[in-house]
């Protein structure tokens, strides 16, 4: 797993291998079994993550029982609850591991302790949040000026694993419509009409 975050942390810093390796001797790297959950809704969140492997789940359960799809996280993703903002720091959303997933784990309360300690890695995080930030910006606009079945053709396009890795009615939750909904689309584009 080293080799993957020195490929990722390379793309973002200018950090000598040696000082990589620093920063990585004092990541906490563990591996979650599936159906762990990492966060649940309400719960004030103490860790951020990122995904060395597997997929996890984001989602809210809404007052009529409702489970919502929001975002599915893979591979070199980062997962992080910003909410310092809200004088109710409660996460609004339960994170699950759909497969067998190997984390980073970061812990909240000593993050500052980090930064003193390796003056790079803030300069690399607030990198990595921008470009994040920025490509979420543009997901969601395109996502809300969409069909359905377009939703669907830029997974296909832009994660085409998903298909597989997620059970199809959490992929149909995510694209807002029904399951019976995503097997007639499906059908539709695997017959190219």
């Amino acid at each position: 797993m080293e080799e993957v975050l020195f490929k990722y942390m390379s793309r973002w810093t200018t950090l000598t291998v040696e000082e990589q390796q620093a920063v990585i001797e004092d990541l906490v790297i563990k591996e979650y079994p599936k159906g762990t959950v990492l966060l649940r809704q309400g719960d004030v969140p103490t860790h951020c993550y990122f995904i060395l492997q597997g997929c996890v789940r984001q989602f809210a359960v809404h007052e009529d029982g409702r489970e919502v799809t929001s975002q599915f996280y893979t591979e070199e993703q980062a997962i992080a609850v910003f909410n310092l903002h809200r004088s109710d720091q409660a996460s609004a959303y339960t994170f699950t591991c759909l497969e067998d997933t190997v984390l980073v784990v970061g812990e909240l309360a000593i993050e500052e302790e980090m930064y003193n300690k390796h003056t790079q890695l803030a300069n690399m995080t607030r990198r990595m949040i921008e470009a994040n930030f920025g490509q979420m910006q543009e997901a969601f606009a395109a996502f809300m000026a969409s069909t359905p079945e377009e939703r669907f053709r830029a997974i296909l396009h832009e994660r085409p694993s998903l298909i597989e890795r997620v059970p199809q009615h959490q992929l149909a939750s995510y694209l807002g419509i029904t399951p019976e909904s995503l097997s007639r689309i499906k059908k539709r584009v695997q017959h190219g009409t």
